[in-house]
């Protein structure tokens, strides 16, 4: 009896110990899930704080071109269809914006896609139909849009603009039958764009907005609207030029003065191969 009493203290002594045990690396583990829980909530707490938005034009307001716009959308009667690369919508240097928010309601539409069909794009396709429709677009052959007639009272234009790079806006016109068949009307200027943020493929080149205020200034006979329309486009230069961008020039212009790092393509060597030749003549005569 008295070694069975002995061995039972033994088991009870063991027990005891195994409790303690266990009640410790429950606790440990209690400590170490809080420790983790607080530091993934540490983690969560963003470190900068997001700039505010502004919900018109979706840029920050330290950056925002809003007050720059018309205070009252400008009164025309031409209708503004923009025909924009899906990429074009992911840029934060985008014109287009600037359009819609300066004209009437319903008077510009923004149409994004690469391929515009009857089956998508029923009431586009009614648009196009219209004799008074013209795509602006430097076609060959096409007239300058000084050369449209006016129309007769209650009658509109139609004016159709692709928005897009120059890559982009030439790969939408050759994929859509419908804008090949369409009348088309170019612009003939000699003002250089206010888009000096952006390198354009030519000195002449001008971005969306600057293609439909001057446009627009022809056919509703109103020329001041090109400036008044390119005030947001000036105000975005401004503030992004405050933040470090520098003034880009045309890709014309790097070739012509040897800045332009690229390899170029032999179509275009032998383009500027000609033009030396064209010119050599000239001076010669």
């Amino acid at each position: 009896m008295i070694g069975n009493m002995a061995t039972s203290d033994e088991q009870s002594g063991d027990d005891s110990y195994i409790e303690t045990y266990l009640e410790e690396e429950r606790a440990f583990k209690d400590n170490f899930l809080d420790t983790l829980y607080e530091f993934a909530n540490e983690e969560q707490t963003p470190i900068y704080e997001h700039r505010p938005i502004c919900c018109r034009c979706s840029r920050p307001i330290s950056v925002c071109w809003c007050d720059y716009l018309p205070k009252e959308p400008v009164d025309i009667k031409t209708n503004i269809y923009i025909l924009q690369h899906p990429f074009e919508e992911s840029r934060k240097l985008k014109t287009a914006p600037m359009l819609l928010h300066s004209l009437p309601e319903g008077k510009c539409h923004i149409i994004r896609g690469k391929k515009f069909t009857d089956n998508r794009y029923p009431e586009l396709m009614k648009v196009f139909q219209s004799t008074s429709t013209y795509l602006l677009y430097p076609a060959p052959g096409a007239p300058d849009i000084t050369e449209l007639p006016p129309l007769d009272n209650g009658e509109q234009y139609n004016l159709i603009v692709i928005d897009g790079t120059w890559s982009q806006a030439k790969g939408i016109y050759l994929s859509n039958n419908s804008l090949q068949e369409l009348k088309k009307v170019q612009i003939k200027h000699s003002s250089k764009s206010k888009y000096i943020i952006r390198t354009q493929p030519t000195d002449s080149a001008l971005s969306t907005l600057e293609c439909v205020a001057i446009a627009l200034g022809i056919l509703e006979q109103k020329p001041d609207l090109h400036e008044f329309l390119s005030r947001p486009l000036e105000a975005l230069c401004k503030f992004q030029m405050n933040h470090g961008a520098v003034v880009h020039h045309s890709k014309v212009y790097k070739i012509a003065n040897g800045l332009w790092k690229k390899p170029l393509p032999k179509k275009v060597l032998r383009k500027l191969e000609k033009e030396k030749l064209f010119e050599g003549k000239e001076e010669s005569s």
